[in-house]
């Protein structure tokens, strides 16, 4: 019973040092809030919070220890793109969006207003009303040629091929990723495509590739870009941006409109 004791005590402490040696905690955590201070805490307001409502054990706690903040903060990059995109389709109103392994979240909400297929390669199993999901290999999309009128694919291209989320090594991944993308999009219908822009192309083993403006361009012809917007290394969302903007960025966000032209 005593080890017990102990463990349960002393088990939360050495958790969040844990983790805050693998920087799992933002790095901002105040340097004076520590688990002494916290049981303190605890100690004082446990008995008041244990009312007839509601129990408050320490072998239950949940430290949160970050969260008082001057501000709530936010992921610009995972926060601004889905926005982005929300606008745009909230005005198009396509009678139907296919999106290829974007934010989950985005898909849940965006189905709210929009009948939305979403296709990717770890299937989500989420069951709501105008949403349908399954299975799809970027690299191979099941889909015909010139079929899709509303197709997106946001901060996905970057991984395909580093194994990240389980899909097989291949170097050409995001090329082939692409490709596909143009393939399956319809004429005169609309892409989305959002990825990591920045000053030079480079890797982050294993986590994401880096692409410049240009390159993203390149990739994508003979689609035409309707409009680019950029979400910068210090948070800020800029709508039609410039593009020399975009390579004085180290992870940017850069999110393309791009059309495939009536032939």
């Amino acid at each position: 019973m005593l080890i017990k004791k102990i463990i349960k005590n002393i088990l939360p402490y050495f958790i969040v040092e844990l983790y805050k040696k693998k920087s799992i905690l933002p790095q901002h955590i105040s340097n004076n809030v520590t688990m002494k201070t916290f049981k303190k805490d605890f100690i004082k307001k446990a008995d008041l919070l244990s009312d007839n409502r509601f129990s408050c054990k320490w072998d239950e706690i949940w430290p949160c220890l970050n969260d008082n903040t001057d501000k709530t903060e936010f992921d610009a990059h995972y926060t601004y793109h889905p926005a982005w995109l929300s606008r745009i389709l909230a005005k198009n109103l396509p009678k139907e969006h296919i999106d290829i392994s974007s934010s989950i979240s985005f898909i849940a909400y965006v189905s709210a207003f929009i009948h939305i297929k979403f296709f990717d390669y770890r299937p989500a199993l989420m069951k709501l009303s105008n949403l349908e999901t399954g299975f799809a290999d970027i690299t191979k999309l099941p889909f015909d040629d010139n079929s899709i009128e509303s197709l997106s694919s946001m901060h996905v291209v970057e991984h395909i091929g580093l194994e990240r989320y389980g899909d097989p090594f291949d170097p050409q991944g995001d090329i082939k990723a692409m490709k596909e993308l143009k393939r399956v999009l319809k004429p005169g219908a609309n892409l989305y495509f959002v990825v990591p822009v920045g000053g030079a192309m480079r890797i982050q083993y294993n986590a994401h590739r880096i692409y410049t403006y240009e390159s993203i361009i390149d990739y994508f012809k003979p689609l035409k870009l309707v409009s680019f917007t950029l979400i910068t290394d210090d948070a800020k969302y800029i709508e039609n941006a410039d593009s020399n903007l975009s390579a004085k960025q180290s992870f940017g966000c850069g999110c393309f409109w791009f059309k495939k032209e009536l032939k």
